[in-house]
């Protein structure tokens, strides 16, 4: 899509009731408001923002590793061709160091890439499972049970499963890409 359905916000014409519902993000007194272009959209709906951000959050600071966290919502992004998540979790993970460039290439070519570990590739294979056949083999769902607790294999499953919805919500939504923000190669295009 190459124009936005539905245009971002400005945050000049936020309301305090926005700003009340955006709390959630953390103290912003005294702050600039945020100009993330999804931010912007959510603007528009103060309600869904104060349900939605709760759960957003947790999913942030869920009991994932970071670098798990970001390679599950990174795989989903691709499969799913959420070109704005991908990109701002490629700057994320990057500038967090949670994943190399390598690891990033590696999750555009899925569980059978050479820069994974059988853990690794466990878990970028769970990705593919539940994304395309919306459901985990007994084989993988066992190699997952080897190295997470029952609480980060719900936060898993619930990570893509949001990222998944995230691909298809922001595509019809038109959301464009934030200045400065790398895409998808233009190889990896819904239409290509």
């Amino acid at each position: 899509m190459t124009k936005p359905r539905i245009n971002p916000r400005p945050t000049e014409d936020w309301t305090d009731e926005v700003d009340e519902a955006f709390a959630v993000l953390g103290p912003t007194s005294g702050q600039p408001r945020p100009k993330a272009n999804i931010l912007g959209i959510y603007a528009w709906h103060p309600a869904f923002v104060r349900g939605w951000m709760p759960f957003s959050q947790h999913l942030r600071h869920s009991t994932l590793p970071d670098r798990v966290r970001e390679m599950v919502i990174l795989r989903t992004t691709w499969l799913g061709f959420g070109e704005y998540e991908w990109a701002q979790h490629v700057w994320m993970s990057k500038a967090a160091g949670f994943l190399t460039e390598a690891e990033i290439a590696a999750l555009a070519e899925g569980p059978d890439a050479a820069e994974w570990s059988p853990a690794d590739a466990a878990v970028v294979r769970a990705v593919d499972e539940m994304c395309t056949v919306k459901n985990v083999s007994d084989t993988t769902w066992g190699e997952l049970t080897a190295q997470f607790s029952q609480q980060q294999l719900i936060d898993l499953t619930f990570t893509v499963g949001t990222y998944d919805m995230h691909c298809t919500a922001f595509t019809v939504l038109g959301l464009q890409l934030d200045e400065g923000l790398t895409g998808f190669p233009d190889d990896h295009r819904r239409d290509a």
